[in-house]
């Protein structure tokens, strides 16, 4: 009997219940994937607790895991069964043994990584790629600002910025996770508990301040990262750790230097089978060659039916980098 995590009411981990359940066959231009390692990411927690609610309730969870097709629907022609492959933007239901996914919505997976290492690095490896090769065109020697370095999304930032050459000052909130983002690849690190982060990107620019800030914390940080921008500079907003930017005056950007703000989303980018295979290469290929390194440890792998406690551990910022599930 198949096994999955759901929900019929939003709220804390507590909500999420694990059960039996009969997934039905892949529909036309679906693949029904026998998940191996399913990767747990901040934007889960927004569905669960309703931040961003699903079509329905009782709903599934998690968009991305790693896996072996089991079964092809009709009119798919590139897999088939025994393939490993990797989704992270499947509908909801990735928190499951087997889950079925639009085949334009997998890539396959290179024997030279394996399935944890995929399902611990696609979505964010994917939000790296968007943000530092598209939203903004990271180039050699560039300073730049990323919040949150020590977190899944940042580590993988910090290996890739190195890779480009370029210097990426990242926002840590311990001496622990600053050695963390250090040994990384972040160019330098401001601890935003004890420093002030405009300040001190100032002082490590000498006073140019930077033309991208790239910030998925949200409420907390929003006014500091604009602060931090150089005139007609460009602020990314790609999440909300610490809740949503709401009623923003359009004014203040005019007042601190006619500057632009964006916000994107994976979902924008990486929207059809071409645009994720390219995307896809370009990361496989920074993690097969070792630029990029995904190591879960294994405090962070939490069985499918410990669910409750891995999104605990995640809100409760116990945890640095990627955390997984393993059904």
């Amino acid at each position: 009997m198949a096994k999955r995590i759901q929900f019929a009411a939003h709220g804390g981990p507590e909500v999420m219940e694990y059960v039996d359940f009969t997934p039905p066959d892949p529909g036309p231009g679906e693949v029904q994937v026998e998940n191996k390692a399913i990767g747990i990411n901040y934007i889960d927690t927004y569905v669960r607790s309703g931040l961003y609610p699903p079509p329905s309730l009782p709903s599934g969870l998690g968009t991305e895991a790693a896996g072996v097709v089991g079964k092809v629907g009709p009119g798919v022609e590139h897999l088939q069964p025994g393939d490993r492959v990797v989704y992270a933007q499947s509908p909801l239901g990735a928190y499951a043994t087997v889950h079925n996914v639009p085949a334009d919505k997998l890539a396959q997976l290179p024997n030279a990584i394996s399935f944890e290492q995929a399902a611990a690095a696609f979505l964010k490896g994917l939000t790296v790629f968007y943000l530092l090769r598209q939203t903004y065109e990271i180039k050699p020697n560039e300073i730049f600002l990323f919040h949150a370095a020590a977190g899944g999304v940042g580590r993988i930032a910090c290996q890739w910025s190195k890779a480009l050459g370029a210097k990426m000052i990242g926002t840590v909130g311990s001496a622990e996770k600053a050695a963390l983002a250090k040994q990384a690849g972040a160019w330098e690190t401001i601890n935003y508990r004890e420093e002030n982060v405009p300040e001190r990107v100032a002082a490590l620019t000498d006073g140019n301040k930077v033309n991208v800030v790239y910030d998925s914390v949200g409420k907390h940080t929003w006014e500091a990262s604009l602060d931090c921008l150089r005139r007609r500079g460009l602020m990314v907003s790609f999440g909300n750790s610490s809740g949503p930017v709401t009623g923003v005056n359009l004014g203040i950007l005019n007042q601190k230097g006619s500057l632009f703000v964006t916000r994107p989303s994976i979902n924008g980018y990486i929207t059809d089978g071409a645009s994720l295979k390219h995307a896809a290469d370009e990361l496989f290929s920074m993690i097969a060659s070792g630029v990029i390194k995904v190591d879960v440890p294994a405090e962070q792998k939490f069985t499918l039916s410990e669910v409750q406690r891995a999104h605990q551990a995640l809100e409760h910022r116990q945890t640095n980098g990627s955390l997984l599930l393993i059904p």
